[in-house]
């Protein structure tokens, strides 16, 4: 093992040798708890969007609706990506349970806030919005201290284990919020928010009554210029890539949009000033000193390009699952958002079998193997996928899917368990936020980049086989030219959705004109997805070609993270310092 030179902090800490065993099980559970809640309330609204939306009776394919269905979707991951980093810094200087309980306090009203939501329609959406942020905000606090919270109780010969489970619930609470969102949403809408509230309240009772710091605080002043550029640049740069898949001035996205361009420019001047800031204050929200690890920046470089692939692949399964698969094999539109849902449990599965078990060796022999090896088993899955036909043979996607989950889980836990075995104990807390917020807004940009992809496949080749189909049905000629100019992304979130597309494309009024039997034909189950079968397979090639090489790209980095290395605390007393101290890349040595 090796140390880093001295590490400087203000009041009380406790070595993780000396938690009770007792304790640490304690912290392990309720963190989990956390963690959990936290990630199957990023996804759990995917798949009963179309059951809110009724409810507050909303049409999100409107052209004006269109906003309100992305915020409801992002609203609650930006904030997350956003905050993360500001909440566990703050974490370290006024202590990571105070800011881990006040999360789940915020949780819990936020839930209740969205159950008891009294509009519709835009007003409905926006009381919807506004309760997921702050819900967001409570999901930050979580994220980014939970992680610190456990490195602090847990020595570092059995942090791999308790931070994979951790981690296990972590990937797999995003897809299990899937399937719960799903089968709440058949239910009552409000079921989806309602199953939050009493798991937050006990959560937050047993943390207030349980937990408590062991971990060093830092004695800082709060970076307000930096929260504030870091704040503004990350959020409108995320939110003009989302917004950069909508159409704009006759193209069928609005990267030429003067908004998104001025969005996108002006997010990164922010983030531009941002570093100059971090660079010069004494004690900066960001430690950008941090990346002088090896193991900590090669694991976060490694995080994001996991996080961007993952986000990505989950969006075009469902769309792949609801818009194609599940039509062709007899199952209603409005019936898929549910079934999408179950089908991709084997995902799951995956992580379940592999994070645990790969935490727990990663405690012995270390992470670079476990962490390569599952972000390359990762790469071989999305090849596999990218072979796929686009009415595959479940059992060979079911395989595919767990062994996507097993890489998943190889790489998350001991990846994690490095990047915050690789810091002082002072820092936990600041490099916990970083880690969430590289994965976080992974995720966020993985809607802009792989929809973008998507988009411009389809663009090429759907509107030829709109034209041909229709055309061979009898539409007329100036419905069908109306209809092939359309922008595909109307296609991809009506599939989205679980709605019917023609009947979306085409509308009522035509539907009407037409005999019976040809518009049953046309808003069946088997036309649409014959349809775009093709053309979103030329588009799945790019978008699983493109996860394939972000995820060999992921696992040189995990490689290049060096060999096993963990912080440890002088023995000697030192100094107390202004700023915290972090090793220079002179000062790591490996075991």
């Amino acid at each position: 093992m090796a140390t880093t030179g001295p590490a400087a902090g203000a009041g009380k800490g406790t070595d993780s040798d000396e938690v009770s065993s007792s304790y640490r099980w304690v912290v392990l559970s309720n963190t989990t708890i956390g963690v959990l809640l936290s990630t199957v309330n990023s996804s759990i609204v995917i798949i009963s969007l179309p059951a809110i939306f009724r409810g507050i009776h909303l049409d999100p394919l409107t052209p004006g609706n269109v906003s309100y269905l992305l915020w409801i979707l992002i609203g609650y991951m930006l904030v997350t990506a956003v905050l993360v980093v500001t909440l566990g810094r703050l974490g370290d200087m006024f202590g990571r349970v105070r800011i881990y309980n006040a999360g789940f306090a915020l949780f819990t009203v936020s839930a209740v806030g969205l159950t008891l939501t009294p509009f519709e329609g835009p007003s409905g959406a926006l009381w919807l919005i506004g309760f997921r942020i702050v819900e967001g905000i409570g999901g930050a606090m979580l994220l980014a201290n939970s992680t610190a919270i456990l490195t602090d109780a847990f020595p570092a010969r059995q942090r791999g284990m308790a931070l994979g489970i951790n981690q296990v619930a972590s990937l797999a609470g995003s897809f299990i919020g899937l399937v719960a969102g799903g089968l709440l949403s058949e239910w009552d809408w409000r079921a989806v928010f309602w199953v939050s509230v009493p798991i937050s309240i006990v959560g937050t009772i047993w943390s207030y009554r349980s937990l408590r710091d062991t971990g060093r605080r830092v004695a800082a002043r709060i970076d307000w210029w930096g929260n504030i550029t870091f704040a503004i640049g990350l959020s409108v740069i995320l939110v003009g890539v989302t917004y950069g898949i909508q159409p704009y001035g006759g193209h069928v996205m609005g990267w030429t949009n003067p908004t998104v361009l001025g969005e996108l420019i002006g997010g990164a001047v922010c983030l531009a000033l941002f570093i100059l800031i971090e660079r010069r204050v004494t004690q900066p929200m960001f430690n950008l000193a941090l990346f002088r690890i090896r193991p900590f920046a090669a694991g976060n470089v490694a995080i994001l390009l996991f996080a961007v692939a993952r986000g990505g692949m989950q969006f075009m399964l469902i769309i792949w699952l609801q818009g194609i698969w599940l039509p062709l094999h007899g199952y209603d539109f409005e019936d898929t958002p549910l079934w999408a849902g179950i089908y991709l449990l084997p995902l799951t599965c995956g992580f379940l079998i592999a994070g645990p078990v790969s935490g727990y060796l990663s405690d012995r022999f270390g992470a670079r193997l476990f962490a390569t090896g599952g972000l390359l088993i990762v790469a071989l899955s999305y090849l596999g996928m990218l072979m796929l036909p686009t009415n595959f043979s479940y059992p060979a996607f079911a395989l595919l899917l767990v062994l996507n989950g097993i890489g998943g889980g190889l790489f998350s836990a001991p990846n994690t368990t490095a990047v915050m075995n690789s810091v002082p104990p002072n820092a936990r807390g600041g490099a916990s936020g970083m880690r969430g917020t590289f994965m976080n807004s992974g995720q966020v940009l993985s809607i802009g980049l792989f929809f973008s992809l998507m988009i411009a496949g389809l663009a090429s080749s759907l509107p030829a086989s709109l034209h041909d189909g229709l055309a061979s049905r009898g539409v007329p000629a100036d419905v069908i030219n109306r209809v092939a100019e359309l922008p595909p992304v109307g296609s991809l979130f009506a599939a989205f959705l679980g709605y019917n597309p023609m009947r979306n494309l085409l509308g009522a009024d035509t539907l009407n004109q037409l005999p019976a039997a040809q518009a049953h034909d046309i808003t069946g189950r088997e036309f649409f997805p014959h349809l775009i079968a093709s053309p979103f397979h030329h588009g799945l090639i790019i978008v699983f070609g493109l996860a394939t090489i972000m995820s060999v790209i992921g696992a040189l980095a995990s490689l290049l993270r060096g060999k096993r290395y963990i912080h440890v605390e002088p023995t000697l007393p030192a100094p107390v310092h202004e700023a915290d101290p972090v090793p220079s890349s002179s000062d790591t040595a490996a075991t």
